[in-house]
């Protein structure tokens, strides 16, 4: 198979899809975060937390559904002690993001660990399966691609738009992005800068969970150590990549979804050749390169990284 054949072919385009939903989740609770003026680096360890909160909790009989509902409650939690900490207490961003990762997946793999002590590899659950939507599966090369997705596929991109809709369309999103511009301007509304602020971060927070979620409840059917493998990160630069659009977060996440799946393709043709290293780092040497495109025109949020005390100017 050549090149042309692997960009044409409905089975890339829907892994492609497929790589990108944790990404999709991820991608849009940072700009959640940063829209409201907060760089949440906790990403990592959150994206890990939900992986293991949602397994475990369907593993332990919640179901599915109950499983995402848990693997959100979780990311929101470690979303509201980076709030804490970041919007009220005025502390460095970076500082306690990366707390936040290293207290989240500590904490993901103590649990793991202190529930499952003796066992060598992870019980296995019952993941979200492809839909199977009828007539609209059957469609050439749109049906395989969109509609032979899980449930958890769907709903990033339902967040997606939902995201899309508040953030530009009702009063509460022009209050976020006016907190991530001007708090001052919010704060002489009458609005809390704090509680916008806030609550921005716990639900971006878990959106990201949900993105850990989906590797544990879709992508495969167990906890591993180490599998969110730099997601969060991807997430980040996704964020800058797409100016902080969540229309162009989606698409930064299926650029970065069609490289990997596209790396994958392409060992099987040279991988005679070349070391397996260089076609797994082909996938974020792309992205950075398409970041350092687009980032200079980026417009970010005005206040971002900028702690806001009430009445200080």
């Amino acid at each position: 198979m050549d090149i042309i054949q692997i960009l044409i072919s409905e089975n890339f385009w829907a892994a492609s899809l497929r790589i990108a939903t944790p990404l999709i989740f991820g991608v849009l609770g940072a700009l959640l975060c940063e829209k409201a003026g907060v760089l949440n680096l906790g990403i990592e360890g959150i994206f890990a937390a939900g992986a293991m909160a949602g397994w475990m909790a369907v593993w332990l009989g919640a179901g599915l559904w109950g499983g995402l509902l848990v693997a959100g409650l979780v990311g929101g939690f470690f979303g509201l002690i980076h709030a804490i900490l970041t919007v009220p207490l005025g502390l460095s961003q970076h500082v306690s993001g990366l707390g936040i990762t290293m207290l989240a997946t500590s904490v993901s793999y103590f649990t793991y660990r202190t529930a499952l002590p003796k066992v060598s590899s992870p019980p296995r659950i019952e993941p979200f399966q492809p839909l199977d939507i009828p007539v609209l599966s059957d469609l050439p090369f749109i049906g395989p691609v969109l509609f032979q997705q899980t449930a958890m596929t769907w709903l990033a991109l339902f967040m997606v738009a939902l995201v899309w809709w508040v953030l530009n369309r009702t009063p509460l999103g022009l209050a976020i992005r006016a907190v991530g511009d001007n708090p001052d301007a919010v704060d002489a509304q009458g609005l809390s800068v704090y509680g916008l602020r806030m609550g921005a971060i716990v639900a971006g927070s878990a959106l990201m969970a949900l993105g850990g979620a989906f590797l544990t409840m879709s992508a495969f059917d167990a906890f591993f150590f180490g599998m969110v493998n730099g997601r969060g990160w991807i997430c980040i630069a996704l964020v800058i990549f797409a100016s902080w659009r969540p229309g162009k977060a989606l698409l930064g996440a299926l650029l970065f979804g069609a490289f990997d799946a596209f790396q994958v393709r392409l060992q099987t043709q040279v991988g005679a050749f070349l070391p397996s290293q260089v076609f797994l780092m082909a996938p974020y040497v792309l992205s950075i390169f398409a970041l350092v495109i687009v980032a200079r025109r980026a417009e970010y949020p005005r206040a971002l990284l900028t702690p806001w005390f009430k009445g200080q100017r």
